[in-house]
């Protein structure tokens, strides 16, 4: 298990009355994401809630193929890499693929598992893995009692550092 991890998890748990995961939806680029990370962390440094920031690399679940998906695996580890240095601050991004994971935690802290892929074993167990804590978000397809087996598949695979985030139960019919 990773040592930063752990502490990490730790405080994030004791966090009081919140801890708070945000950013942009996706990296919009280096400029939008650097000034963005730099009012949040102003914003929550000053209301004493600790941050994680969050956003992604890719949103490989659009809905639309014609709408921006983001930089990408590797810009947009390396504008997460500036975020985490530039303002001292941990963070979080979303895989999509098992492959992802490796090259992931090398720089998130958090590994975020999306609501549509909750209960993907293998990108659980490949997430968990990496030895980060693991932030699954519940489907909202799921009843919250599933969302039990999911976080027991990341703990199975030897990582205790699981987190479940409600996300909602409906699916925002137009």
């Amino acid at each position: 298990m990773d040592a930063s991890s752990v502490a990490l998890y730790g405080q994030l748990k004791a966090a009081q009355p919140f801890f708070l995961l945000a950013g942009p939806n996706v990296i919009e680029s280096e400029e939008h994401v650097m000034k963005m990370a730099k009012h949040i962390k102003a914003i929550t440094t000053k209301l004493g809630v600790p941050l994680v920031f969050k956003s992604s690399f890719d949103k490989a679940n659009r809905t639309s193929s014609k709408s921006f998906r983001g930089p990408g695996l590797e810009e947009g580890l390396k504008i997460l890499e500036k975020v985490k240095t530039a303002y001292d601050l941990p963070v979080v991004t979303d895989v999509h693929e098992s492959w992802q994971c490796e090259a992931v935690g090398r720089v998130a802290d958090i590994i975020q598992i999306p609501a549509f892929l909750c209960r993907q074993t293998d990108l659980l167990v490949a997430a968990a893995k990496t030895g980060k804590i693991i932030n699954i978000k519940k489907g909202q397809f799921c009843a919250p009692s599933v969302m039990a087996n999911s976080a027991e598949k990341i703990r199975l695979a030897g990582n205790q550092n699981v987190m479940v985030c409600e996300r909602g139960t409906m699916f925002g019919y137009s």
